[in-house]
């Protein structure tokens, strides 16, 4: 016979079991639930491709600050590279040492003179699932983006330009190109304010002058899917040539009454674009 004390101490012991070995289901279960909701939300940020964007000349990687803030809130991993601005080809092995270091899908953007550097440097990544081309140069093997300037008039470029000429280490002399300060708000930047522009004038890369007159050899728009952004106030690339490249390369165009500098000053269209070409292109 079982007393009624013992009895008690039992249910009490079966109980307190019972309850251990519920909470450790419970931890379990909810330890379960918590890593395969991490494992789905990590799974959903690798189905993102990163978003390489290339600058052009007269900017840097800066220039893309408030176009990688749209990504990134909404969920893309993005790289904005920093471009030598010595020539399309030199330039563009310093850009396939980053797609390379780069794993998965990437959609690849580039601005201005940008464009001249991504068109050669994408051709033979499978990787590269789109181009996005930002008031930028498309060219075709055999053609200079000072070329391309002049094929329809409207560039005010040449007048703002200061040329600083300087002695290479061989001996044989070159020369860089900047935009005058004076001239960088109106010529360059003229829908963002104008303390911006400022700093924006401060910070400008030079481009080689060699690089504008450097021929294409490769057009990578010919085989990958393209997007491009033409800004129709642009007078470093008049709207006309922007038009004329774009309809060449059977891109999705958008156009927009801006500057130069859109990236700048509409970040969040030029985001909306990236993002359609990653959505339409990468699944």
């Amino acid at each position: 016979m079982v007393s009624i004390k013992s009895g008690r101490r039992r249910l009490m012991t079966g109980v307190a079991a019972s309850l251990t070995a519920g909470l450790a289901l419970g931890a379990f279960t909810l330890g379960g639930t918590a890593n395969g909701a991490d494992e789905t939300a990590e799974a959903d940020r690798h189905t993102k491709p990163t978003i390489v964007l290339e600058h052009g000349a007269f900017a840097d990687g800066s220039s893309w600050n408030g176009v990688i803030e749209e990504l990134r809130a909404d969920g893309y991993p993005v790289i904005a590279t920093a471009n030598p601005l010595r020539g399309p080809a030199s330039d563009a092995a310093a850009l396939r040492t980053v797609l390379d270091h780069v794993k998965g899908p990437k959609i690849l953007v580039g601005h201005s003179y940008g464009g001249n550097v991504i068109s050669q440097a994408a051709g033979d990544d499978p990787e590269v699932k789109a181009l996005v081309y930002v008031a930028a140069f498309l060219p075709a093997p055999g053609e200079s983006a000072l070329e391309l300037t002049n094929k329809f008039p409207g560039s005010t470029l040449p007048d703002t330009l200061d040329p600083v000429t300087y002695q290479q280490a061989d001996g044989s002399t070159a020369t860089d190109l900047y935009i005058r300060q004076d001239k960088f708000h109106q010529q360059f930047a003229a829908d963002v304010p104008a303390e911006q522009a400022a700093l924006m004038a401060a910070a400008q890369r030079p481009i080689a002058q060699a690089a504008l007159g450097e021929k294409a050899t490769t057009a990578a728009w010919k085989t990958k899917p393209t997007w491009d952004i033409v800004t129709t106030r642009d007078l470093n690339i008049p709207a006309d040539v922007q038009r004329f490249m774009a309809k060449r390369a059977h891109a999705r165009t958008t156009e927009i009454a801006a500057s130069h500098s859109v990236a700048v000053s509409h970040p969040r269209l030029v985001a909306d674009v990236i993002e359609r070409a990653a959505r339409t292109t990468v699944r």
